[in-house]
């Protein structure tokens, strides 16, 4: 089996760890997160498995004929050539191979019967033109066309040149390439940062089905729930195993990081009671014994030190102002753009309070329908009415072009906040991921995403009671994300959203409008679980009629239905954690049972060893039968 490994892996950046006494194996049949806070080396960690960096301390090695391919968070730039080619560039290892196999053809051709070297070249000769048969070389064309039109490439856009593609599009080709080049083992960088929610869905549909191994690191849960089998965590410098799925490490993770919070709250007050004794009776003569005490214990106290990104933050808008029924009513409303109609003839109310997320494929028209709803794009027909006492708060990533780049983070950030909010500031910019110094940076100095992150929070901040979000998770790591999504959902003003990360619309959206090229758009009332269900059962037919307020959709029966569906979750949920705490402690037991069996006054006592013996048996009976209830009870809540 292809594999690559690790052990007693360090490196280091100055003074700090970034790996420390690691050990990893990932095979063929490896499907993993890599998870942790910003800045741990999830990068750096994928850089040394790929072979591209070298550690400072310990072993790699990796089983002959392995092949690992590698896609970087971003930076990958294409020109010269076609989408097509581009990704056709991604079989020139076959090509390589292909070489090979002719000049060993070659060579046969003027070996006789009886030559030693006869059968050695013709096992060399059938082994390559194996591989190269089950490369797919040969059914290239098909396969590339899948792929790129899977990530979202329309057809006339394969011939369109490379160089003329924006970084997001770019990196959709580098992804393509990864995937077509079909490596034992894959380490994707946050892959679904620059997709769409029909890409995304295409990409987790893959890595389901994909036969290889693969590390992946991504802001979206859903997708690290529906694709990998376990999580590595890296923390601190150590690199930890996590079995069962992502949303299963998290519990666990909570848990511990409960204890290790309350073990840093416990040494800090330790800390403060030894420092306030020193402080009040260092120049008493006659406490000086108990002083220098004192200082020796504080001497000896190991910090528990927790990373900046582990801190939580929670933050609540201020009280939006009071306003009407009904947030915004659209009659008739269309928008073209020469002979194109972008969006046709959409009648719509929206009640206040509603959470409502757009979806459609890019092009469909969200983001201008969001441009009309904000006012920044008058050119439309129809009618567009805003509630009593609305007021909209708009963010975009073009936004961020809007900021003062005289200022800095802080004072960027300050210049929007109400009073109130001033004195926890510092908190709000950290779950926005500006900590430490990053707050003293000037804004000119940012880079785009750091821009929009800032954009967000300064829009966040202002009192609007009618908020129009266009992707406001882009660049937000997930627990950036649950602090939005969390003050999202207790914001009692309207929410209208565009965002491609499942996860953030299943825990955000009431009701969901989706919108088509070509087609009237839809409203659905109800959530994005709802949404799916009632697409899946009408098999994505127009069954639906066109969006207006209208009636609810989901009738008494499928609301009854999906709340016995989220009890059925929670339950799984529950055995799912009980069953990996049990496994957890009965492989505790395993290991101190074969140590037991390893000790010579053991081993040489019959009795003891036939009960070590028995007891270990027991363990492993076990320890399958909770393994296969898990795999099904894990199975059974991907289905869900």
């Amino acid at each position: 089996m292809a594999f690559v490994q690790f052990t007693g892996v360090g490196l280091a950046f100055g003074a700090r760890d970034i790996l420390s006494d690691a050990a990893l194996y990932m095979s063929s049949s490896t499907k993993a997160a890599l998870a942790g806070p910003n800045g741990a080396g999830k990068t750096t960690l994928m850089r040394i498995i790929a072979g591209m960096l070298p550690p400072d301390s310990g072993e790699r090695a990796i089983q002959r004929g392995t092949r690992v391919s590698y896609l970087p968070q971003s930076g990958e730039a294409y020109s010269g050539c076609t989408v097509f080619e581009e990704a056709e560039k991604a079989y020139q290892a076959v090509e390589v191979l292909i070489a090979d196999r002719d000049r060993t053809g070659t060579e046969l051709e003027t070996v006789s019967e009886g030559d030693s070297r006869l059968s050695a070249l013709l096992d060399s000769f059938h082994a390559l033109d194996e591989a190269i048969t089950d490369s797919g070389y040969y059914r290239r064309a098909d396969r590339i066309r899948e792929v790129l039109t899977g990530l979202g490439f329309e057809p006339d856009a394969l011939d369109r040149p490379v160089g003329e593609l924006s970084g997001g599009w770019q990196m959709r080709v580098a992804l393509a390439k990864v995937i077509l080049e079909n490596p034992d083992i894959m380490l994707l960088d946050e892959p679904t940062n620059y997709l769409d929610l029909e890409a995304r869905d295409w990409l987790e549909r893959f890595l389901i089905a994909y036969k290889g191994g693969f590390l992946v690191v991504s802001h979206d849960r859903s997708f690290l729930d529906a694709v990998t089998r376990e999580t590595y965590e890296l923390w601190n410098g150590r690199l930890s195993r996590y079995p069962g799925s992502y949303s299963a490490y998290e519990r666990q993770r909570r848990q511990e990081l409960d204890t290790l919070f309350k073990a840093w709250q416990a040494q800090q007050e330790e800390i403060a009671h030894l420092e306030d004794f020193i402080r009040r009776f260092r120049y008493q003569a006659t406490k000086a014994a108990q002083v220098q005490s004192r200082v020796k214990q504080l001497d000896k106290i190991e910090p528990i030190v927790i990373p900046e990104g582990m801190k939580r933050v929670h933050f609540s808008f201020p009280p939006p102002p009071h306003c009407g029924r009904v947030a915004l009513t659209l009659e008739n409303l269309s928008r073209a753009y020469g002979q194109r109609t972008v969006v046709d003839e959409l009648s719509l109310t929206v009640e206040s309070g509603a959470k409502m997320a757009f979806v459609g494929k890019n092009g469909a028209g969200k983001s201008t329908l969001m441009r009309v709803l904000a006012g920044r794009d008058s050119g439309y027909e129809g009618t567009l009415r805003l509630g009593t006492g609305i007021t909209v708060g708009y963010f975009s990533q073009d936004v961020a072009d809007e900021l003062d780049d005289k200022l800095t983070v802080e004072e960027e950030a300050e210049s929007a906040c109400p009073t109130a909010l001033l004195p926890s500031i510092r908190n709000l910019l950290g779950a926005f991921l500006f900590r430490g110094d990053d707050v003293h940076k000037p804004v000119r100095v940012l880079s785009g995403g750091e821009r929009s992150r800032l954009a967000l929070l300064k829009m966040l901040l202002h009192p609007a009671n009618l908020l129009i979000l266009d992707e406001p998770t882009n660049h937000l790591d997930l627990d950036s994300k649950d602090v939005l999504l969390d003050a999202l959902k207790r914001f009692p003003g309207t929410v209208l959203f565009v965002s491609h990360d499942r996860f953030f619309i299943e825990g955000l959206a009431d009701r969901v409008l989706e919108l088509s090229c070509g087609s009237t758009p839809r409203l659905f009332v109800g959530d994005y679980t709802y949404y799916l269900a009632k697409k899946a059962a009408d098999g994505d037919l127009a069954a639906t009629s066109p969006a207006r307020t209208g009636q609810p959709e989901a009738t008494r029966d499928d609301r009854a239905l999906e709340k016995k569906r989220k009890a059925e979750r929670n339950r799984l949920a529950k055995r799912e954690d009980e069953l990996l705490a049990e496994m957890a402690a009965l492989e505790d037991g395993k290991k101190a049972a074969m140590d037991a069996m390893a000790l010579p006054g053991n081993y040489a006592d019959g009795a003891r060893m036939k009960e070590l013996s028995a007891q270990l048996a027991q363990t492993e009976a076990r320890l399958s039968a909770l393994s296969a209830e898990w795999e099904e009870v894990a199975s059974a809540l991907a289905d869900l």
